[in-house]
């Protein structure tokens, strides 16, 4: 089937469905065939040979799933193709070890082929993992050789000088030189639980935190994580379309139970093994490492209760480590990317929440403003520090500090950026609201050098939503009508918010509102509200959510109804509806039960109904540990409002989710029934909390849309 895309502005594609645009290809089935219009985009994008070629990741096609490693020789603007992985593997499909699943569900990667790829200090060896087997490329053009190696591998890296390949596999952390010679294990499991070289659960899904080792500068050693997951508790995962299948065994942390213990260790290639010392006990999650040609290797640790954290450097000699810097807040201590480092100047770089901005701090000097948000630390060079944040929360930018402390902005106002930067090249991902898609822009000194192409397709519809700030508090919302819509027609509401912490959703890119333009063209006002707690406004923005789930996060979005209702007359605030998915689920839920006077009907998927089943990392940051504050976990909890629901529910659930396990509209669906209370359940069988499946992407939707008219119109 063949289908010729109109422009993103056509007209042609408004209606009451994307089916009326064109007959072949409607946005619902369009989105799934795109993964939600990601394929054919560039995407972990690096730069090599001191900043002269730009890799990257993209795949053939905007329906391929299969990704391909190029890279962009800036000399000449030609882009060159270094492994195409279906060459790799003619012989057979892509074969996924069980771990390497569990990687790629907990950094949401639904793509196949090559996902990730990790270099040297030049960028002129890449090494990645493909069907569980390891590769290496000359990123220059040389050529692309599969290495020995005692598999599954996962998460494959040269060391700075290119000589050597690391790569965790079956437990062990092993190391072969980039010619094939030398394989071996560095470290072994010494038991069944025990890993090397690999995140905990609650790292990768929660600290941002997807590796567990690290190359020394020289390439001489490691530092290496060792996971153990004996203390953690096991769950089942069933399968009940498979009856006679066995249950999936996973080590899932619940608040309050034990996590995995995590110690570091220095690995040398003589085959040394020095223990680096810190007070697991007080303070039991690595939350980050680095090891850089700055200064020592950096740790930063964190308490359980994640008030205190540490930043400790550690002496590659002996694996003593001192304290560095101490952060203490009276609710909890904030992940930021990219942090702790050393700068070359030998200071320290942090951030620091001070005059209600997080803010970059180099050592004890604060470097950026008040009105200057920082989200995350891209990269460190000779120049500076590359860093990303915002002075508009519906937007995101690249920054420049120099290590005199004066800070540039290096994006253009009106949209959402990313990037990289080295040796005085800068790779910007620029997305706006006007324009579907990516520009992928190299700069030099400001100026733009190349482009990097996208092949994603072009959706069928337009997105037209209005960003607004509305309320006493100034929530960020956008609305979304109907293509055509005539004013004075009157529409029934679908509120549909993540309106979870650190999750923004009211942004500058056009992509992200397909999907509510696509519900809105079906005869809704689609309202989308960021409320407290969501970032980019400030750590006491962010903390107003502690110990308050429920009462915080859904007073913001009856807020922001209210507001933006007395904007648009044509709202009819009789018939409101809402639906979300994980955090949004819960929302939504929570809305039907708790405010059946504001919502009328609520979709709620994969919902965390009890916080007592959801990971320790993320849930006792806001909740504390359920033995000390029952109140507050029975409060934020969906189960005992049971009896009280009175409107259309209707909860959705993969069976196959580890995140947020089946169990959680399983206990509540139970306490509904026995409340007398009717409601809907829809079972996804082998269905993860991705929902990567396309099948199920389109017809969810669909279905979705159906049940939300048929409960607004009893």
């Amino acid at each position: 089937m063949s289908f010729s895309s109109p422009s993103p502005t056509s007209t042609a594609t408004h209606g009451a469905d994307a089916t009326a645009a064109s007959s072949e290809l409607s946005y619902p089935r369009q989105s799934a065939r795109t993964q939600r219009f990601t394929r054919g985009l560039p995407r972990n994008i690096g730069l090599a040979a001191a900043g002269s070629r730009v890799l990257f990741v993209r795949s053939e096609s905007g329906t391929d799933p299969v990704g391909l490693l190029w890279a962009l020789d800036l000399a000449t603007g030609r882009e060159q193709l270094l492994v195409d992985p279906r060459e790799l593997l003619s012989a057979g499909d892509e074969e996924l070890s069980a771990a390497e699943r569990a990687r790629r569900e907990r950094s949401r990667e639904a793509s196949s082929g090559i996902v990730g790829y990790a270099t040297d200090r030049s960028g002129s060896v890449a090494a990645f993992a493909l069907s569980s087997r390891l590769w290496v490329t000359d990123t220059g053009g040389g050529g692309t050789r599969e290495l020995p190696a005692t598999g599954p591998v996962i998460d494959p890296r040269p060391d700075p000088t290119g000589e050597w390949a690391a790569y965790a596999g079956a437990g062990a952390l092993h190391v072969v030189r980039i010619d094939g010679a030398d394989g071996r294990a560095l470290a072994e499991p010494d038991g069944d639980d025990v890993t090397w070289g690999l995140a905990e659960f609650v790292a990768a899904e929660e600290m941002d935190r997807f590796r567990g080792y690290w190359w020394a500068p020289d390439g001489s050693a490691l530092l290496a994580a060792r996971v153990d997951e004996s203390p953690v508790q096991r769950w089942h995962i069933a399968d009940p379309a498979n009856p006679a299948s066995e249950p999936a065994e996973i080590a899932y942390p619940a608040a309050g139970t034990p996590n995995a213990t995590v110690s570091l260790h220095l690995l040398g290639l003589d085959g040394s093994r020095i223990d680096v010392a810190w007070d697991g006990t007080e303070h039991p999650y690595l939350v980050a490492a680095e090891w850089t040609g700055h200064g020592d290797p950096l740790l930063l640790v964190m308490s359980r209760d994640q008030r205190d954290a540490r930043v400790l450097a550690v002496d590659p000699a002996t694996g003593t480590t001192r304290v560095v810097r101490e952060v203490h807040d009276d609710t909890w201590v904030d992940v930021v990317t990219g942090t702790p480092g050393w700068l070359p100047d030998g200071r320290l770089l942090m951030t620091v929440d001070r005059d209600g901005a997080r803010r970059l701090a180099f050592g004890d000097e604060i470097v950026t403003p008040p009105d200057l948000q920082v989200s995350h630390v891209v990269a460190v060079d000779d120049d500076g520090v590359l860093f990303g944040g915002t002075d508009d929360p519906t937007e995101q930018h690249l920054w420049r500090a120099s290590l005199d402390g004066s800070v540039t902005r290096l994006t253009s106002p009106g949209g959402h950026h990313v990037g990289t930067g080295a040796a005085g090249t800068v790779v910007v991902v620029r997305r706006t609201l006007e324009k579907s898609g990516v520009q992928v822009q190299v700069l030099r000194d400001g100026a733009e050098v190349a482009t990097v192409a996208s092949r994603a397709d072009v959706p069928v519809l337009d997105a037209a939503p209005r960003l607004l700030r509305v309320g006493p508090r100034g929530l960020c919302v956008g609305v979304v009508l109907p293509h055509g819509h005539v004013p004075g027609t009157r529409l029934p509401v679908l509120m549909d918010p993540y309106g979870g912490p650190h999750a923004q959703r009211v942004l500058k890119t056009h992509d992200r509102w397909l999907e509510a333009q696509w519900l809105a063209d079906q005869g809704f006002a689609v309202v989308v509200a960021d409320g407290r707690g969501t970032g980019a406004r400030g750590p006491e923005w962010d903390r107003a959510v502690h110990h308050e789930f429920a009462t915080v996060t859904l007073d913001d979005q009856v807020e922001a109804l209210q507001a933006v209702a007395d904007e648009y007359p044509d709202l009819d605030t009789s018939r409101v509806a809402i639906r979300g998915w994980s955090y949004g689920g819960y929302l939504s839920a929570l809305a039907v039960l708790r405010r059946p006077d504001v919502f009328h009907a609520a979709v709620a998927g994969a919902p965390v109904t009890d916080w007592r089943l959801y990971d320790t990392f993320y849930t006792e940051r806001y909740l504390g540990l359920p033995s000390k504050n029952p109140d507050v976990y029975d409060r934020n909890s969906l189960l005992d409002d049971a009896p009280k629901l009175r409107r259309p529910l209707l909860i959705i659930h993969g069976l196959a989710d580890d995140n947020v396990v089946a169990a959680h509209t399983l206990r509540l669906s139970s306490a509904l029934l026995a409340a007398g209370a009717p409601h809907d359940v829809l079972p996804l069988s082998g269905v993860t909390h991705m929902t990567p499946q396309e099948v199920v992407t389109e017809n969810l939707l669909r279905l979705q849309v159906e049940w939300l008219h048929r409960a607004l119109d009893r």
